[in-house]
Parts: structure tokens; sequence; C-alpha cells
């Protein structure tokens, strides 16, 4: 049975000397915006729901190469697969047939979590087999924003060296080019994010109440088991996920004014302005 009643949703989260995610056109800084504020981009906040939904042992579609369980090589081959995915047979799109997008789709969503939540564009193009190629669009009900630090951050960059030359030095110097880097990292931080499920998208892919707990069971360890050279690990946590659960399908309220009710302080404390008729679950991070 699909998603019932509307949930807003937001996560608030600290970060302490780690790069929460860098930006690969300026030298993987941390992503700021135009005023100084810290950004997580929404891209990053879902790639780490999705890990943690594959370690919780869920069926991931949009899994990253270095985490990847089924060994295949790229998400065309995971959904033609006959082990791991649907079948080759399940994209080959006849135009006489308008209802085979919507079986391939619905059969996608029952196997794929990330899927029936986020959705997905299956869009792979022309082959031998398939001269017109194929596109299957599917819109999930869950949307989440780029996370934004509560107040400008400071980003702090310092030089390293490593220990080995990686290749034979060139020219007088005995330390090689690929010796030297950079590594860059926010001082101290809180951020954050806020997301939705809209049940009217939850019917059209499947997306159920028992999902959106266990969405709501995986915010509060975010960031466990993503320990990384940029985010050693204990550099980041949530502090604390905000979880609204309408009393109706569209809900009581629109989700913008349900997001404004949160203040988050810099010190990571905040203050919440509840509405009539619509009490949030405040939980711990993990």
């Amino acid at each position: 049975m699909s998603l019932k009643n509307k949930i807003d949703f937001a996560i608030i989260f600290s970060v302490k000397n780690a790069n929460p995610n860098g930006d690969p056109l300026n030298g993987n800084r941390p992503r700021t915006d135009y005023d100084g504020y810290g950004e997580v981009s929404d891209v990053c906040l879902k790639r780490k729901i999705r890990d943690r939904m594959q370690d919780a042992g869920h069926a991931i579609f949009v899994q990253s190469d270095d985490r990847k369980t089924d060994g295949m090589p790229n998400l065309k081959a995971r959904a033609e697969s006959e082990e791991f995915g649907l079948g080759k047979e399940a994209f080959k799109i006849d135009k006489k047939d308008p209802g085979k997008k919507e079986e391939t789709a619905r059969r996608a969503c029952k196997k794929w979590l990330d899927v029936r939540a986020f959705g997905q564009l299956f869009a792979f193009g022309k082959g031998e087999e398939d001269a017109s190629g194929v596109s299957i669009p599917i819109r999930g009900p869950v949307t989440i924003q780029s996370a934004f630090s509560v107040e400008p951050v400071s980003v702090s960059s310092i030089q390293i060296v490593k220990s080995v030359n990686a290749e034979e030095a060139k020219g007088k110097s005995d330390i090689s080019s690929d010796r030297m880097g950079m590594k860059h990292r926010v001082d101290k931080a809180v951020y954050r994010a806020f997301g939705a499920m809209s049940p009217q998208l939850a019917e059209k892919t499947g997306f159920s109440n028992e999902d959106a707990e266990i969405i709501k069971g995986i915010l509060p360890k975010l960031f466990e088991g993503d320990a990384s050279s940029a985010r050693p690990e204990g550099s980041m946590a949530v502090e604390k996920v905000i979880w609204w659960k309408h009393a109706s399908k569209s809900g009581q309220y629109s989700s913008a004014r349900v997001h404004k009710t949160l203040k988050v302080n810099p010190d990571g404390s905040y203050e919440l302005n509840n509405l009539d008729g619509l009490v949030p679950e405040e939980i711990d991070g993990f």
C-alpha cells in the first residue's frame, strides 16, 4: 500500500575539520555559495542515503563504483541483467505497445528501493538491436534540497606531501610533482537540509509507509560508514532529524510553510514554531 500521509523532514548536522562535499570545479574545496555559506548538494545527500540503504541490505539501482555488490559495470548492464535487473526484453519498447513502458517502470520500482523513492530516468542510447533507443522516466515521491550552513563557513587549506613518488622525479628535485597536493576542510559549521515525501507520486511508484520508515531510520545515521580522508570518522554527525507527518494526503500546510517553522542556531540548537495540528517528531542523531 502506497504512502498515505504527506511527510516533511529536516536534517541538522555538524561538520568539524572535514570536507563535507568537495567542488570539482574549484580544486575540490568545500562547496560554498556566493555569500560564503557552506553547501552540500542534494545529489551528495541522496548518495549517502542510497549507501545506507545498501548497507541495510536493500536492493539499490544507482550503486557507486566503489560500493557495487553485483559486479555490473554500469547502470545499463544492471538494468538489463537477468540476474540483477529486469532483463533486456523489458527495455525493448515497441511504439505499438504503449503499456510496455509503464510495465517496465512498475517492475523497476518494485525491484529497487531508490527508484521508487527518488525516481530514475532509464535513458539508453541506440544499439544494434534497438535503433530508436529507449527513455523511461520515473518521477519519485521523495525530494531533498541541498543543505546549507547556518552561517558563512571558514575554509582552511593545507599543502600536503606524499612520502613516496608515484613516478620517477624529473629535473634536479628528487620529489615528483604528483607528491605535492592540497587538502581543504570546513573548520566548524552546522548545516540544515529539508525534504518531503508526496503521497500522490508515491501512488505511481509504489513507495509505501514502510519505505518512508526505512528512510526515517536511515537519516539519523546518515554519515555512519561514510568516513574517508576528507571526512574522518566522527568529523560529521547528524544532530537532529525533524519529522513532520501530516494528517492527510495533501497535508495541512505547504512544505515551504512547514520548513519555515524551524530555526537552527550556529551552535546546533534549534527552535520550532509548531503549526496547529502538526507537531513534529524530534529524533536524535545516531
